[in-house]
């Protein structure tokens, strides 16, 4: 994608993502004016700082290749959350890195975390990243641990291991005194391992002589990056208190800007902090995977079709594939309700939708019963989204204005942190 010559960029955003490495050059405005991405060839490329890093300097090249890149201002990196590299003193990796879905498997490391974490700290649990952040510490050599965006941020930059708060917040890191907590050495792991951490978008420093080859200016700063998912919100046009996003992928997944953290734990909700906003939101198990399954891929476009979202069906259901819900019920015996079965397969379809609809309503109202703000406009994104009948169910349910995403890409809301901090041509 090449945009028109007038347009200068002005800040490149980039997604470390668990697929490959994308990213997006933006104007002024934070509109996209050129992209490329690269996939990982393999699931082991996705834990692999090299495979990252080959995939960075490819997606650069080719903006710089379709775009000239000397007005650019500044970079930001967006990663997995609680995905760890460990570093030696040359700042290199020291072997594959820790995801964020691999598992602690040292049950002294879990209890010793279990005894001096607080009881609502995201670091808790089977996945903690303080726990891999443990094991990754015993390998020789180490001497710093960062995340996915801090390492790719360093490469770029002047080596300074700098982290954002997005990141750090499930490594253990206390938003209300915005420091590395003492639990965190009391349960087995020296903070000088870890990286200072600033809040989001802060500019770091310059940009480092890798950077500059690219053809950017010596002038281009690196900016503190953040989390997929909030990259993710950010891309698209989000951001007054009360807009929310919802995520009609594989599960169902909302978040909404509020002017205070949302933290409950018991629904899996933590607040993230971009700019002077939080973002918080739950993640339901119903979504795709659930139509999938019940439905078929290869039936969707003929039921959809036939499907008439000024007629509800009546039926009041509660799609999941199995028992157990999250958010916005908590219950780990919830059974899923999915009866009366009518005969017309089109019926059935519309009652899911319409079922998921309502958990989607439910999820904002429990999110404003948590804390949070009253829904005033919603955007949605993933493959559901493209679905002009399910908006149409979800618009009557929800009743509240419907607006179209800026983008979907998170490399966009990445570059959006530069553009936040002031720059402009």
């Amino acid at each position: 994608m090449t945009a028109s010559p007038q347009k200068r960029a002005i800040a490149i955003g980039i997604d470390i993502g668990t697929s490959g490495v994308r990213a997006v050059a933006v104007d002024d405005a934070g509109l996209p004016l050129a992209s490329a991405s690269v996939a990982f060839a393999s699931a082991e490329e996705a834990r692999s700082p090299a495979a990252w890093w080959r995939g960075t300097q490819s997606c650069v090249a080719v903006l710089g290749r379709r775009y000239a890149l000397d007005t650019v201002e500044g970079l930001a990196v967006d990663g997995t959350s609680g995905t760890l590299v460990a570093l030696d003193a040359e700042n290199r990796p020291l072997g594959d890195a820790s995801l964020y879905n691999d598992i602690c498997d040292d049950d002294a490391v879990l209890a010793a975390i279990a005894s001096v974490a607080p009881a609502a700290s995201p670091a808790r649990g089977a996945t903690t990243p303080v726990g891999r952040a443990i094991l990754l510490s015993r390998r020789r050599g180490v001497r710093r641990i960062v995340h996915q965006a801090d390492w790719i941020a360093m490469t770029l930059g002047c080596g300074n291991a700098v982290s954002d708060e997005n990141n750090a917040l499930k490594t253990g890191y206390d938003l209300e005194t915005e420091s590395w907590p003492g639990w965190i050495e009391a349960a087995g792991l020296d903070r000088c391992f870890l990286p200072e951490v600033v809040r989001a978008g802060t500019m770091v420093g310059p940009i480092g002589t890798t950077a500059r080859g690219f053809g950017l200016p010596e002038a281009a700063k690196i900016h503190a990056g953040t989390t997929d998912g909030c990259a993710s919100f950010l891309a698209t046009g989000a951001g007054r208190i009360g807009d929310a996003v919802t995520a009609l992928g594989s599960t169902l997944v909302l978040k909404i800007a509020s002017d205070r953290p949302i933290n409950a734990p018991e629904y899996g909700i933590y607040s993230h902090r971009v700019g002077d906003i939080w973002l918080a939101g739950g993640a339901s198990n119903t979504g795709g995977a659930v139509i999938r399954a019940l439905i078929g891929d290869e039936r969707l476009e003929e039921l959809t079709q036939k499907l008439d979202p000024d007629r509800p069906t009546g039926l009041d259901y509660y799609p999941l594939l199995k028992t157990g819900e999250r958010f916005p019920i908590n219950d780990p015996c919830y059974p899923p309700r999915l009866a009366p079965r009518p005969a017309d397969d089109t019926l059935f379809f519309q009652a899911i939708l319409e079922g998921i609809a309502e958990i989607e309503h439910l999820g904002y109202l429990t999110l404003a019963r948590l804390g949070g703000p009253a829904l005033r406009s919603l955007r949605s994104v993933g493959g559901g989204a493209r679905n002009k009948a399910w908006r149409a169910i979800r618009q009557r349910t929800l009743n509240i204005p419907f607006e179209e995403p800026v983008s979907e890409d998170a490399a966009t809301g990445a570059a959006s942190l530069v553009l936040q901090q002031g720059y402009r041509p």
